[in-house]
């Protein structure tokens, strides 16, 4: 079974002047597959490469990077790992290949999969990991595990509650965009 490590947690409004924010970064080990779902703004680069090298990983091992959505603060650190492919809601690109499919169902490795799930943007994605401790969703539907219950940057706040809804019959875990991994429950915003 695959392994989804956090490797930094993320947040939102912090500093002096409330503009810092960085995305939770996470490791899935699977198989041969090495995957980074959302690299992109945290405080310093050391804060995802020193977790990786404790798990004996280098930039060049990781094999797949994935973004939750294209905003710059999941994205902005993907080029630490020059030898992936990358993967979105509409895509996976290499190099100068890009190799347009739906995200809905796609497979990058055998236990690690990819949902269609607008809500927080109309391009988000919720990867589902499955463990020996149950499925685990990577997603952006929730900030952290206090929501926010309306994210104020969706564009239907009818779809963001569906989507969580979809998300929740099928995680036993999420791993939100901005904060630490947390267990679904009654006071989980819908």
């Amino acid at each position: 079974m695959a392994e989804v490590h956090v490797l930094f947690e993320g947040y939102v409004g912090r500093g002096d002047d409330g503009n810092h924010v960085a995305s939770t970064v996470s490791l899935i080990r699977d198989g041969d597959a090495l995957i980074i779902v959302d690299p992109g703004l945290v405080p310093d680069r050391a804060v995802i490469l020193e977790p990786l090298r404790d798990l004996n990983v280098g930039p060049d091992d990781v094999t797949d990077v994935i973004f939750s959505h294209h905003h710059p603060d999941h994205t902005v650190n993907a080029a630490l790992f020059p030898g992936a492919q990358i993967h979105d809601v509409m895509a996976t690109y290499r190099d100068d290949l890009w190799l347009s499919h739906p995200a809905e169902g796609f497979e990058v490795s055998p236990q690690v999969r990819l949902i269609e799930t607008p809500g927080h943007s109309r391009e988000d994605i919720t990867t589902l990991v499955e463990t020996d401790e149950g499925t685990i969703a990577l997603t952006h539907l929730w900030w952290a595990a206090e929501g926010p219950a309306d994210d104020p940057y969706t564009f239907d706040r009818e779809v963001l509650r569906a989507q969580r809804e979809r998300v929740l019959e099928i995680a036993t875990r999420i791993v939100p965009g901005h904060g630490p991994a947390f267990t679904p429950g009654a006071s989980t915003p819908r």
